[in-house]
Formats: structure tokens, C-alpha cells, sequence
């Protein structure tokens, strides 16, 4: 996305404020998920840091160029690599905990942490090899996806059909969001609506997390409880 020369300071400062939902919501699946599976805990750290660092990456250089500072591409640039990688930890790291609906067996194992990062690399090679976003932010909404079905399907084995709706919503927008973003050449008009949308959508994650680590943490002080909890 190119900026306009007129492109304001408010809607630069505005971005940031998506993106601090945004990581408030994933770090406060950390506690909860560590405590089911400590060593998912770590990946779920390692996820918020980078989702964090990616919209932080896009938020500085929208205000830098605001600014009328130079055009750092990088730092544009860095948001999708990012976001994919944050993602595809929190999606690890998600799918680690106790299955919240029954399974066959073996169906529930979790796919080996190098198999993501091998897919992350791969696509990551692909996007640069045609200069083009264009995978991972494929890669993105695919990791999104698996985060937001989980987190529906553990808010409803906590029996909290609110938290289930709010990570729905979040789906949704994330779903609205990446073709939008991915969009060049945005009208202030357009950016500013897509700006209000994404807070919109990182304020339902930050709600769907709030309550489901409320309630994993009510009814799993321990990965024995959480596993008693949400499996029939």
C-alpha cells in the first residue's frame, strides 16, 4: 500500500490502537493455555510477540510517513511475514490444548511445530520470489481461521456462548480485513473505514480472550482440570 501525500497523523495514530487489542487479546490466552499445556505457553508468548511486532511494524511506518518521514518499505512490508508466523504459533499452540469435542483416535494430534515452520518459509520464499504479499497473507487467514475455530469451540465447551460469538465476530472481520489491507493505492476514505472495522474485530478477539481465559481458568487451574473440562 502506498500512501497518499496528505495521508493524516490521526488516522496513523488510530492504527495503534487495533494493534494494542490486538496483542492485549493473544497475551491473555498465554496464561490460561500454559497452565493446560506449559510448553504451548511459550509458543503462545513467542505468537503475541510477533502478531505484536507486525501490526507495530505497519502502524510506525504509517505514521513515519505521516510525518513526512521517509518511506521505510520494510517496515510495511513486515506485516503479513509477521502476522502469519504470530498466527501460526497461537494456531500451534491453540491446537495443543485437551480437544474440546470427542475425536478418533490419533485424529486429535497436534501437527509437529517444523511442519508450520516449514510452511511459513516456504510461502514466505514464494511471496518474495513474485514480490507479492499475496501468500502469506494467504497463509495468515488460513492460521487465523484455525485460531478462531478453536477458540469458538473451546468457548463453547466452557459454556460461554458470548465468548463464542465475540471469537465469530473476530473471524469474520479477519476475513474482511486481509483483502482490504492487501488493497494498493487506498483513499484516506477507505483506510479509515477499514481502520474502524479492524478495531472493531481486535476488540471482539480481546473480548472472546478475556472471557475464555475467565473461564478455562475457573474451570482448569490445572491441565488435569482443563482436561476433565472440555473433553465429554
Amino acid at each position: 500500500m502506498s500512501a497518499p501525500v496528505d495521508y493524516p497523523v490521526a488516522l496513523a495514530l488510530q492504527d495503534f490502537v487495533p494493534v494494542v487489542l490486538t496483542g492485549i487479546g493473544a497475551a491473555c490466552l498465554i496464561r490460561p493455555v500454559g497452565r493446560a499445556a506449559p510448553r504451548a505457553g511459550s509458543t503462545a508468548a513467542t505468537a503475541t510477540a510477533l502478531i505484536l511486532a507486525g501490526g507495530l511494524s505497519k502502524a510506525v511506518w504509517k505514521l513515519v510517513v505521516s510525518l513526512d518521514g521517509p518511506d521505510v518499505q520494510p517496515l510495511n512490508k513486515a506485516l503479513f511475514p509477521l502476522l502469519a508466523a504470530g498466527f501460526l504459533l497461537l494456531a500451534h499452540a491453540l491446537l495443543s490444548l485437551p480437544s474440546p469435542v470427542p475425536s478418533p483416535r490419533g485424529a486429535g494430534r497436534v501437527p509437529p511445530l517444523w511442519g508450520f515452520a516449514a510452511t511459513w518459509t516456504l510461502l514466505g520464499a514464494l511471496s518474495l520470489l513474485l514480490a507479492s504479499t499475496l501468500p502469506v497473507m494467504v497463509l495468515t487467514i488460513a492460521a487465523v481461521t484455525v485460531c478462531g475455530v478453536r477458540l469458538i469451540l473451546l468457548a463453547r465447551a466452557a459454556g460461554d456462548t458470548p465468548a463464542a460469538s465475540a471469537a465469530g465476530l473476530w473471524l469474520l472481520g479477519m476475513y474482511v480485513l486481509g483483502p482490504l489491507a492487501a488493497r494498493p493505492d487506498q483513499s484516506v476514505a477507505l483506510q479509515w473505514t477499514e481502520q474502524g472495522c479492524n478495531t472493531l474485530t481486535q476488540a471482539a478477539l480481546l473480548i472472546a480472550a478475556l472471557r475464555l481465559a475467565r473461564s478455562l481458568s475457573r474451570s482448569a487451574p490445572h491441565p488435569a482440570g482443563l482436561s476433565r473440562t472440555v473433553n465429554p
